[in-house]
């Protein structure tokens, strides 16, 4: 068996010219943020992508079929839609087999992106070790996947409502290169400083192309983490979300939420407690990762020219 892998006419076009492509998630829109703003938002970041030289590529399993690339008129339902599965790694195939529909997580996003012979990935934030991980054992699939799948994964670092330095610790067994852009500190999804150093740092859209290319070459498996920082002007400093953070958290346990429902209830609740700060700040941070992420793929496609 083969999966149904629906590309857009417009990711067909691109990848027919070997232009650029850049995938994107979906859970963004359907978990992530409320309607409209989610279909505001994700016609902000394709059109960032459009802007700057690459194709958009949201990713989503609709019917039963691999989307690689969704048209307006898909996006609108999606966004507007109920229900929708979120999927990981674990029950991607099942979904598809059954002939569900389900937006894609950072884990489920790279394997079809993979599937499709997409190399570059802007998102959020991944996911990571949950805070109390030694007790539940909750541990995001995003990271063992940046360890197999072979996509460079934009991102402003990892969510704030994880366990940060074990995630780190967890990456670095896993053999993922995590780098830093602009900045030696390892960035916090809302806020620019976590308090922790990344383990490496690459500035330019050029070196971390050839990074990936190199990982290839010397027959590494996985992928590699750019950590990109939210926009200065964007950012709600570490001081003033962490307590935040911390009542939500305090609200998720009380209330007895676990697994898959533990993120979204934070960031919804996270989206309160800031009067919707943390929502500002998060368009800004995914526009700003969709503007990198074009330029890396730019870089491949000039590497692969020559």
């Amino acid at each position: 068996m083969t999966p149904d892998i629906d590309l857009s006419p417009e990711v067909a076009r691109a990848r027919a010219e070997n232009r650029p492509v850049v995938a994107l998630e979906s859970t963004i829109i359907t978990h992530g943020m409320p309607w409209p703003r989610n279909l505001e938002t994700a016609r902000l970041v394709e059109a960032e992508l459009r802007q700057a030289g690459a194709t958009p590529a949201t990713i989503a399993v609709i019917d039963g079929r691999l989307c690689v690339g969704l048209s307006p008129e898909r996006l609108e339902t999606l966004a507007q839609a109920r229900d929708v599965a979120k999927l990981s790694r674990a029950d991607l195939a099942a979904c598809l087999a059954t002939g569900g529909t389900g937006a894609t997580t950072v884990a489920a996003t790279m394997i079809a992106a993979t599937l499709a012979r997409l190399e570059v990935f802007a998102t959020g934030g991944i996911g990571g070790v949950h805070r109390g991980a030694e007790a539940s054992f909750d541990i995001s699939a995003d990271l063992q996947e940046l360890a197999a799948s072979p996509v460079t994964v934009v991102a402003a670092g990892a969510k704030a409502i994880l366990d940060l330095p074990k995630t780190l610790e967890v990456l670095e067994t896993l053999g993922v290169p995590v780098i830093a852009v602009g900045q030696d500190d390892f960035p916090a999804f809302w806020s620019r400083d976590s308090g922790l150093k990344a383990p490496l740092r690459i500035d330019d859209p050029a070196g971390i192309a050839r990074a990936h290319r190199m990982r290839r070459a010397l027959g590494l498996p996985g992928g590699q983490l750019i950590a990109n920082p939210v926009p200065a002007g964007d950012e709600i400093p570490r001081d003033r979300i962490a307590p935040i953070v911390e009542a939500a958290l305090a609200e998720a346990t009380a209330q007895g939420i676990s697994g898959k429902s533990v993120t979204p209830f934070l960031l919804a609740r996270i989206f309160e407690l800031t009067q919707g700060q943390s929502l500002q700040a998060n368009i800004a941070l995914v526009r700003n990762n969709a503007r990198l992420a074009a330029a890396i793929s730019l870089e491949l496609a000039a590497l692969d020219a020559k």
